[in-house]
């Protein structure tokens, strides 16, 4: 039987998929003859397999149309005045946006010579 190597996690610890097809099936290498696991409870732990992948995977599919978000924001600032709060905590700035790039996986705005993210900004002129 081949797995896959899907990094699903549940909430109730991190197991990926392929650990808990290894459980599985250590689970029905030991079970006691007399006393077999039920087709129902093997069927209800296929389904949960089944729904922690498909939440993870629409966990990652969130995650990107978040990051397409953000992209398109930050690209509707370039050629734009915009002011901020600083990094440093100092009082607020302001300046045009030139580019928008990605950083760590966060967009930032290039402001002159610094590097703003999307959260500093407080007004759009």
């Amino acid at each position: 039987m081949a797995t896959s190597q899907t990094s699903s996690t549940s909430s109730l610890g991190a197991i990926t998929s392929n650990q808990f097809l290894q459980l599985l099936v250590a689970q029905l290498q030991n079970q006691d003859p007399l006393d077999p696991v039920s087709s129902t409870d093997f069927i209800n732990q296929l389904a949960s397999l089944n729904t922690v992948e498909g939440i993870s995977s629409l966990n990652a599919t969130f995650s990107q149309v978040l990051q397409l978000q953000q992209l398109t924001q930050g690209s509707s600032l370039v050629g734009k005045t915009i002011t901020y709060t600083p990094a440093d905590g100092g009082a607020a700035a302001t300046g045009t946006v030139s580019s928008v790039s990605v950083q760590s996986g966060s967009f930032v705005l290039q402001v002159g010579s610094t590097q703003v993210g999307l959260s500093q900004v407080t007004n759009v002129q």
